[in-house]
């Protein structure tokens, strides 16, 4: 058994069912249900006897330090965070919340059950932390790619948190010996993303005949990893990297957003095209830059190549017409993530950043 929490968002649930349809190794669930979590995105293992979910909050250590006792799992893998930039401008005090105490609470609550493991159980106990490669800062055009050793320089209050619970997982692993492990990925994108995000708003946006709100010139560049690509990515270093490490994930995708939006608008052209005929990217819309936009992400992803020999299965254009596809399939997932209340803060967020640009 393992307990992995955050399991009901985006890159959690992908996780959990690759895991259980992997192998016969169950699963501890525990996610709180804000508004990215979604108990539909894990109705494929409702009933799935290894599958075993909590609704619950990391930062509530005695709910923690009961399920590690209950179901003595022999690894934690952490995804619960909040994770959108925009949102931390916004309102960063979920996200200390969250990601800086929710972190240290599950931390002290895994250092506590481990202690009292025995000692061959304690041996092969993992804690393994999924971050970001936001942590690293921003890169020029010419700057080399994020390696492991990149000095951490976090520009929003989202990856300031995040370089937070990195941290204390580096200190809880020095300091009280707890086995850790932990990842910093690139930009996911694939099933049962949330559609504030870039890839999935421009497919919610397009095919409601809304327009495609762009920051600034488009030009911020990113990697790009499909999501499981990542999942499996986790799965490799959860089973054989090397304690204390961090290893770095990323998709060889170095692409600038207005790059993804054409890629989407055309693939929309070929798989559900517009009744008039007309091109989905003639709804592009250039709006006001968010404050404190980093220009460059990209990913050094050799390190868990010439380790552990892990790399991407997919090339952007095999993973994004995967997405696309699965969007155009789900529309009811969609519309029921859709909620008034996500609805509310897109139109807050880029009607009021277009009117600024006016």
């Amino acid at each position: 058994m393992i307990l992995v929490t955050g399991g009901a968002g985006f890159i959690g649930s992908n996780f959990v069912l690759d895991w259980l349809a992997a192998g016969d190794e169950g699963v501890v669930n525990v996610d709180k249900l804000t508004y990215a979590g979604n108990l539909q995105n894990l109705q494929a293992v409702a009933s799935h006897p290894g599958h075993v979910f909590v609704q619950a909050d990391i930062c509530d250590a005695g709910v923690l330090a009961r399920l590690l006792a209950e179901h003595q799992p022999r690894a934690v893998v952490n995804f619960a965070a909040e994770s959108h930039v925009d949102r931390s401008i916004v309102g960063p005090a979920a996200f200390i919340e969250t990601n800086v105490v929710g972190t240290f609470r599950l931390l002290e609550a895994t250092r506590a059950y481990w202690s009292e493991l025995p000692e061959a159980e304690r041996a092969a106990f993992r804690f393994l932390h999924v971050s970001t490669d936001e942590v690293y800062g921003t890169l020029s055009k010419d700057d080399p790619a994020f390696a492991e050793t990149k000095a951490y320089e976090p520009n929003s209050p989202y990856s300031a948190s995040k370089a937070a619970s990195d941290h204390l997982v580096r200190a809880w692993h020095h300091t009280y010996g707890l086995p850790v492990l932990t990842t910093n990925c690139s930009n996911n994108y694939g099933p049962f993303h949330f559609p504030e995000k870039l890839i999935p708003l421009m497919i919610v946006n397009a095919l409601a005949g809304k327009p495609l709100p762009v920051y600034g010139d488009g030009m911020q560049v990113r990697d790009w990893l499909y999501v499981k690509d990542h999942c499996a990515a986790i799965r490799r270093v959860l089973e054989a990297g090397t304690l204390g490490e961090t290893y770095n994930v990323g998709g060889w995708n170095e692409m600038p957003n207005i790059e993804i939006v054409k890629r989407v608008c055309a693939l929309l052209d070929e798989l559900r095209p517009r009744a008039d005929g007309a091109s989905y990217i003639g709804q592009l819309t250039y709006v006001k830059d968010r404050p404190g936009h980093d220009r460059r992400y990209a990913i050094d992803a050799r390190k868990i190549e010439r380790e552990l020999g892990w790399k991407p299965a997919e090339t952007f254009d095999t993973g994004i017409r995967k997405t696309v596809e699965w969007y155009l399939a789900n529309g009811e997932w969609l519309h029921n993530v859709q909620s008034g209340g996500y609805r509310d803060w897109v139109a807050a967020q880029y009607d009021n950043a277009k009117e600024a640009t006016a």
